[in-house]
């Protein structure tokens, strides 16, 4: 069987948005068990010069979004940052697993060299496809799921490994 970019991706994306809505669920319940209004989750940091858990959450969510649309050769939507609660959060997963799954495999078809160009920092950046994939957007995915699954888990929600990788 042969490569596929939308394999690689896709299915990727969707999985790893999926387990990150999951885990806001379980970051809701411990809240509201402790009696804690759960949308304050959202302004909680590993430490004073990180993002917050709401921007961490936009930019994977970001990643996948403009990571499909790029290597589908296809315009990025955007996405406006303006979640002020956690349903707003989840909303937001929500409609870009939507928008994600809008595209079809043949759209990847040769993406894997297809030039792919893009501002980072105030300079212009360009990869091939296949590198932007495993060197820029799943790095930024997964780094950014997993500082939203650390602030929770050091704001004392009880998820695992298994939570992150959706093995529940």
């Amino acid at each position: 069987m042969s490569f596929s970019m939308y394999q690689a991706s896709v299915p990727t994306f969707i999985r790893a948005l999926t387990n990150l809505s999951a885990v806001l669920d379980k970051g809701q319940a411990h809240a509201q068990a402790l009696k804690i209004e759960p949308d304050r989750l959202l302004q909680q940091r590993l430490i004073f010069d990180m993002f917050p858990l709401i921007r961490q959450v936009q930019i994977a969510c970001d990643a996948a979004a403009r990571g499909a649309a790029r290597l589908a050769g296809a315009e990025p939507q955007s996405f406006p940052d303006t979640e002020q609660t956690l349903a707003e959060a989840k909303a937001r997963i929500a409609r870009v697993i939507d928008y994600i799954g809008t595209f079809k495999p043949e759209q990847f078809d040769g993406s894997d060299t297809r030039q792919v160009s893009l501002k980072m920092g105030g300079k212009d950046v360009s990869f091939n496809g296949r590198d932007y994939l495993f060197d820029f957007t799943l790095p930024t995915l997964f780094f950014h799921c997993t500082t939203t699954y650390d602030i929770l888990r050091v704001a004392g929600v009880q998820v695992g490994k298994r939570d992150f990788l959706g093995m529940h």
